[in-house]
């Protein structure tokens, strides 16, 4: 029987390759964006908010104040130059927080490739982040949800 001799080029190769498998295995798989998509919150949209909205997305752009009530947008005010025009020009595209979570459950459904939120301790939403397809452009967007605060009915 022939005795095997490693030579210490063919270990440093093996340890490349494992090292490269490890790699790969950990960068493609997506898993960490597929575990964020089981969050869910038990906040329950109230009668009356008001909250602050800074938008990224291709159709609104910019920081909103929005009041609420009964489910809809009773009052939204642009914080900034182009919130404002957009207030002006497209008066129904700022969204209640319950439509940002429908939207959220619509990307989750939908198996987008982002579709995550972070939660405050109450429940409400304080990010939502959305990207139907990483390859695509122009389809990413970002919610952040400040100055929440329950109104009077």
């Amino acid at each position: 029987m022939a005795a095997v001799r490693f030579r210490p080029r063919v270990l440093s190769v093996a340890a490349l390759v494992g090292a490269l498998l490890c790699a790969t295995a950990a960068c493609g798989s997506g898993e960490s964006q597929t575990a964020t998509a089981l969050v869910r919150t038990t906040w329950q949209e109230p009668e009356s908010y008001a909250y602050t909205l800074t938008s990224t997305t291709q159709v609104l752009a910019g920081t909103f104040r929005v009041k609420v009530r009964d489910g809809k947008v009773t009052e939204a005010v642009g914080v900034d130059k182009d919130s404002r025009r957009q207030v002006r020009e497209l008066p129904g595209e700022v969204p209640t927080i319950g439509e940002l979570l429908k939207r959220l459950a619509k990307a989750r459904s939908d198996h987008a490739h982002t579709a995550k939120a972070e939660y405050a301790t109450d429940g409400h939403p304080l990010r939502i982040t959305l990207d139907w397809d990483q390859n695509a452009i122009d389809d990413e967007a970002l919610y952040v949800i400040s100055s929440y605060e329950p109104t009077p009915a």
